[in-house]
């Protein structure tokens, strides 16, 4: 029976789980928004949650607490993102500090994959402003589709 074990295992043991739940952690406090499986991105908010409910505390002890989820120099940066940039952003808001956004199923494995992101602090999306930028960025691999529009773009 399965009474009272809480958490998802993600077919990993207990210290590759901490280890990427800390790296998704540190990713996601840089980058305000990332891209996962939606198992992950669940368990993900309720390790994040957390962490910034003590960052909008402020104290010592809340900092220490964030270094000992996030430990090392990554961590170091994160905290301090977390505790200057995003505790500030969220400090009247009583919880629920991000949100999922499902995507539909990955091509190649057909995995689900979700969008997590910080409600109040999500990055605009921004758009190529010059035909240049476009080209650059369909040559970095964001697929055939997108390459092949620029294509037909030349073309016309």
């Amino acid at each position: 029976m399965r009474h009272l074990k809480r958490g998802r295992k993600l077919n990993r043991t207990a210290s590759h789980r901490r280890a990427l739940m800390r790296n998704l952690t540190i990713a996601l406090i840089e980058h305000r928004r990332i891209q996962t499986t939606d198992a992950k991105a669940k368990e993900l908010r309720k390790f994040v949650e957390p962490l910034l409910t003590f960052a909008k505390k402020g104290t010592l002890h809340a900092r220490r607490q964030v270094l000992k989820a996030l430990p090392g120099k990554q961590g170091q940066l994160a905290t301090e993102a977390l505790f200057k940039e995003l505790a500030p952003l969220v400090a009247d808001r009583p919880g629920g500090y991000t949100r999922i956004i499902k995507l539909g199923p990955r091509t190649n494995d057909r995995a689900p994959v979700s969008l997590i992101e910080f409600v109040d602090a999500a990055p605009a999306i921004e758009e190529p402003e010059d035909k240049s930028s476009a080209e650059k960025a369909s040559k970095k691999g964001l697929g055939r589709l997108k390459r092949k529009a620029a294509d037909t773009e030349k073309s016309a």
